[in-house]
C-alpha cells in the first residue's frame, strides 16, 4: 500500500508516505489528503511551503474565479462545487504540480492528533465512513512510566 504508517503505537511517531502517481486511494480521498497536507503546518513534510501553496492555488483556480484566500483558516476547498470531471482534474493538477517540482511522493512524520474543530454536518457522513474504514487502534494510550510504578 502506498499510504503507509497509519498505525500508531503509544506516542511513537511513524514516517508516512503517499505515492503521488499511484496513491491506491479513491480520487476524493487522495485530493482531500493532499490538500490537507498542503494547508498543514507539518514541518516534517518533504514539500516546502512554496510548493504546497502553489498546489493549493492551482486547485483553487479550478473551482473559483477569484484569487485564493490569504488567511490560513480560509484556505479550504469546497469540493461539493465540482463534479467527477472536476475531481479528475484536481488529481491531475496535484500530480503534475508536484512532478514539476521533482516530487513523486509526499513523506511526513506525524503522530495521531485530536481534531482541531468539529466537522460540518455535510462532512460528517464521510468522516464516519473513514472512521469505519480506519478504526482507531486500541493501543493509543501512552505507555506507563516504569519509574512511577511500584
Amino acid at each position: 500500500m502506498c499510504l503507509s504508517g497509519l498505525s500508531h503505537h503509544g506516542y511513537h511517531r511513524t514516517m508516512q508516505r503517499l505515492d503521488l502517481q499511484q496513491p491506491e486511494l479513491p480520487d476524493l480521498q487522495f485530493v482531500l489528503m493532499v490538500l490537507a497536507l498542503c494547508t498543514s503546518d507539518l514541518e516534517s513534510l518533504n514539500a516546502p511551503a512554496s510548493v504546497r501553496e502553489n498546489v493549493f492555488n492551482r486547485c483553487w483556480a479550478l473551482l473559483h474565479e477569484t484569487p485564493p484566500p490569504t488567511k490560513k483558516d480560509e484556505r479550504v476547498l469546497n469540493l461539493m462545487l465540482g463534479d467527477e470531471v472536476t475531481l479528475e482534474a484536481l488529481v491531475t493538477v496535484i500530480q503534475q504540480s508536484f512532478e514539476e517540482e521533482g516530487f513523486s511522493e509526499l513523506t511526513w512524520e506525524h503522530g495521531p492528533s485530536e481534531p482541531s474543530r468539529d466537522s460540518t454536518p455535510e462532512v460528517r457522513p464521510l468522516v464516519e465512513r473513514i472512521q469505519k474504514l480506519y478504526p482507531q487502534p486500541e493501543d493509543m494510550d501512552p505507555p506507563s512510566n516504569p519509574s512511577t510504578s511500584s
